[in-house]
C-alpha cells in the first residue's frame, strides 16, 4: 500500500443506499492518485456496494469492520473472512476500541481474527490503544505493546504477513479529544520498535495509522508527525464532503 493510508470507519452509519450516494460523490471529487491508499470500512450490509463502486480504482479499497474467526458455522449474526472477501473486502479491521470495550473483545479473540484473515489472504489492520485510566496510571506503553504482541501471536509467517497497525487511544474516540502529534509519534515509534524486534527490517514497511477524533482540521498536523503513516477516521468520514477533504490532506511519506 502507498503511504499515507487514509482509512474511513463508518461504524454503524451509511446503509447501501447512502453508501452508493457517498461513493458516487466521493469518487467524482477524488481523481485517481498513486501517492496514497484510501480504505473505506462500511457496515457489512454496505460492503458490496462500496466494493463495486471502488472496483475500477486501485487506490481505493473496501474493508470490513469485523469478522469471526471461524470459516463457517452456527454463529448467527457473524461473517467469516472468506465471506467478507467474497463480498468485496480487501482489508479487515481487527480489535477496534469499540469492539474491545463495547462488545468485550479480548486480545486472544483478536489474535484468532488476525489468523483467520491471514488464512483467507486478507490483509488486516490491528488496532491498539489505552483508556484514560490506563493512560493516567502510566500503563500506555506496556498495554499497547501487549496488545500488539498478543494480537499477532497466532499469525503465521509474520515476517511476510500482510497487515497494518492503528494506534487509537480509547480516550480520544468520539470525545473530541485528540492525541497531540508528539504523543502520537511517541507511541508509533514504540510500536515500530516492537515490530523491529518481531520481524526485523520488515517492520519499516508496516503502515501505522493514528485514530481518535481525527477531522479535517487536525488531519494535516497529525500526518506530519514522525512514524504516523496514515489516519483511521470515524465520525468525520461518514459524510463525503468531509472525507474528501481528509483524503486529500498532506503529502506522501
Amino acid at each position: 500500500m502507498k503511504h499515507p493510508v487514509l482509512a474511513a470507519n463508518w461504524k454503524m452509519n451509511n446503509g447501501p443506499t447512502a453508501a452508493k450516494t457517498f461513493m458516487d460523490t466521493f469518487l467524482a471529487g477524488y481523481p485517481l492518485r498513486g501517492d496514497r491508499t484510501i480504505i473505506i470500512f462500511p457496515p457489512a450490509v454496505s460492503l458490496t456496494t462500496v466494493a463495486i463502486a471502488a472496483s475500477s480504482r486501485p487506490d481505493v479499497l473496501a474493508g470490513v469492520q469485523n469478522i469471526h474467526w471461524a470459516e463457517k458455522g452456527a454463529f448467527t449474526g457473524e461473517i467469516s473472512a472468506p465471506m467478507a472477501k467474497d463480498a468485496g473486502a480487501r482489508v479487515v479491521l481487527v480489535g477496534h476500541s469499540e469492539r474491545r470495550h463495547v462488545f468485550g473483545e479480548t486480545d486472544a479473540q483478536c489474535a484468532k481474527k488476525c489468523l483467520a484473515a491471514s488464512r483467507a489472504k486478507l490483509p488486516f489492520m490491528l488496532c491498539v490503544g489505552e483508556t484514560i485510566e490506563q493512560r493516567e496510571a502510566g500503563e500506555t506503553k506496556a498495554l499497547v505493546t501487549q496488545q500488539l504482541r498478543d494480537g499477532l501471536s497466532q499469525t503465521p509467517n509474520l515476517i511476510s504477513a500482510d497487515f497494518l497497525l492503528a494506534y487509537e487511544p480509547v480516550w480520544a474516540i468520539g470525545t473530541g479529544l485528540t492525541a497531540s502529534a508528539v504523543d502520537a509519534s511517541a507511541i508509533h515509534t514504540l510500536l515500530r520498535s516492537e515490530l523491529h524486534q518481531m520481524i526485523g527490517t520488515r517492520g519499516d514497511e508496516i503502515p501505522i495509522l493514528y485514530g481518535g477524533s481525527v477531522n479535517a482540521t487536525n488531519a494535516a498536523g497529525l500526518l506530519t508527525a514522525p512514524e504516523v503513516d496514515g489516519l483511521l477516521v470515524g465520525g468525520a468520514s461518514v459524510e463525503a464532503s468531509s472525507w474528501l477533504t481528509i483524503a486529500q490532506t498532506g503529502r506522501p511519506h
